[in-house]
Order: C-alpha cells, then structure tokens, then sequence
C-alpha cells in the first residue's frame, strides 16, 4: 500500500508517494489547494529530509530506493537522467545518443515528461539543443528555478 505526504518547497506544495519497494512518485503541485502533512509517514521520512536538503542547497545527490512505474524504456531514459551531475544540462539529443540511437529523441523526450519523480530523477537538467528551455511537465517557470538553484554562478538581485 502507498503512503502519501504533502510538503511545501519553494515550488509549491510536493506530493510523495512510495512504500516499502521504494519512492514512487514526487510530483509539485499545480495548485495550493493540498494539506500540508503534518506527521510523514515514516517510510517517506528520507525522502522528504533529502528533499529538503535539496532545497536549501546542502544536497546535490539523492540516496533513496526508487520504485517509479513505466516501461522498460522509459525506466532506461530515467537511469539515464539520473547520470546527468547536479549543476550541468544536457540537450535532448544528447540523451538520445547515451540511450544509442539518434532517432529515439522524440521518445526519449516523452519519457523525460513522464518522469514521476520529479527533483530526484534530474528531468529538468534536460535543454535544448540551442540551450533553450523546452518542454517540462511542471512548467518552465519551475524548471528555470531548479537550473538557476544548481547553477555554480548564482545570480545576485540588483535591488
């Protein structure tokens, strides 16, 4: 049986969801309408400390037993994210020549959008082959974020 919490984050308020096999899913909300859980379930604990860590700048790899659901495919490209080191991109392209084949782009970009574990599976360190932002599920005002909080050169406000 899954067990659920709901955390804030500067993204908004995440949904955890896994159980004894592993985290199956991290996914932010699009909305504020969720309970912030008061008492995590204790085998999401790791995960949401991990996670918080993350936020605040003191993480940059994630140690969690993982249990997402898809394909044999799509599992590869996510093994394959999970490569991609905190504070560097990759273009879609690219990860399609680490899977061996060129011409699975467009699958491999689907299977980057159906990542369910946002954050620990790196989907947004995923640009263009221009280095523009293209496509993320959470929207690209949240995947800016996530690059500009790994970015070594943090950009400093002018007022």
């Amino acid at each position: 049986m899954n067990e659920e919490a709901y955390i804030n984050t500067p993204l908004g308020i995440a949904k955890i969801c896994g159980n004894v096999d592993g985290i199956s899913s991290v996914t932010v909300l699009n909305n504020d309408l969720a309970e912030i859980t008061s008492v995590i379930p204790e085998i999401l604990e790791d995960c949401v400390y991990q996670l918080q860590e993350y936020f605040n700048g003191t993480r940059q790899q994630f140690n969690l037993n993982l249990n997402p659901q898809g394909t044999d495919f799509q599992k590869r490209v996510w093994e394959q994210l999970s490569t991609i080191p905190y504070g560097k991109t990759i273009s879609y392209l690219d990860l399609a020549k680490q899977l061996g084949d060129v011409k699975v782009i467009r699958a491999a970009a689907s299977a980057n959008g159906k990542n369910p574990l946002w954050i620990i599976i790196p989907c947004h360190r995923v640009i263009g082959t221009d280095g523009s932002l293209t496509g993320y599920a959470g929207g690209l005002s949240r995947k800016q974020w996530l690059l500009n909080h790994e970015s070594p050169y943090k950009q400093q406000s002018l007022f």
